[in-house]
């Protein structure tokens, strides 16, 4: 029962997000401020996991590899495939979850703890708008992030061949023009999307709800990663088997 009384608070939670809007001048800052934190601030480890994860791909996919019958260009089309399908959106959105959804947490937490949520309230703030909706806002840049990821792993795998002596430049090149299909490219951005919301609004629920002092801020930050990431997970399986299936 406590799981449904969560779902229901969360849902409840979204809906005043939208309510009582803090005005536009206040609101622009505070989106400016968390598109810097939230997406900009998040790039360099993104570009650092893709291009490894995305050589790791390429290098696993040409070891085996050992039938001389089965063409190069495998590893290119395999790299594609793996990068753009799950790999950019998906681990990518797991790495924003412990990342992002931390700071997140913590932060507003933070906020609950100190009592600042009380004094926006008691000088007529809708809180939850004035917290929630900026991060949102700046979480629908997120499919950017994930073509990035996606570039940058394609770039790993090509470098890894490459230079890893498993193919050849133009075999890989060959391998990512193979069967394109230009759907999976709006599957990914659909799904980062989608878990770009719930990066968002699943870790400012557990820090907006929290109660205690500075050790649950952390207990908080902790549950919100797991509860963030099944939550990935689970949508991951339920698109994947609409848009694919």
């Amino acid at each position: 029962m406590n799981y449904i009384a969560s779902i229901g608070s969360y849902a409840i939670m979204v809906k005043e997000v939208f309510k009582k809007p803090t005005k536009w001048s206040v609101m622009k800052s505070l989106i400016l401020k968390e598109i810097d934190e939230l997406v900009y601030g998040s790039m360099g480890i993104i570009i650092f996991i893709s291009i490894f994860i995305g050589g790791v791909v390429a290098i696993q996919t040409a070891l085996n590899l050992t039938n001389p019958l089965i063409p190069k260009n495998l590893i290119g089309f395999a790299t594609r495939q793996s990068v753009i399908l799950e790999f950019a959106p998906t681990f990518t959105s797991i790495i924003m979850a412990g990342k992002v959804g931390s700071y997140i947490t913590s932060s507003i937490g933070t906020m609950r703890v100190t009592e600042q949520i009380d004094a926006l309230e008691v000088m007529g703030v809708n809180s939850l708008n004035y917290l929630v909706f900026p991060k949102i806002i700046a979480m629908l840049l997120y499919p950017f992030v994930v073509a990035i990821a996606m570039y940058v792993g394609i770039f790993g795998g090509w470098a890894a061949g490459v230079f890893g002596g498993h193919t050849s430049s133009a075999d890989f090149i060959q391998g990512l023009q193979l069967d394109f299909i230009p759907f999976h490219v709006s599957y990914s951005f659909i799904k980062s999307l989608v878990f770009a919301i719930v990066i968002a609004t699943v870790p400012s629920y557990h820090g907006y709800y929290m109660k205690g002092g500075a050790l649950e801020v952390g207990k908080a930050s902790t549950t919100s990663f797991v509860w963030t990431s099944v939550v990935i997970i689970i949508l991951n399986f339920i698109l994947t088997s609409l848009l694919l299936g």
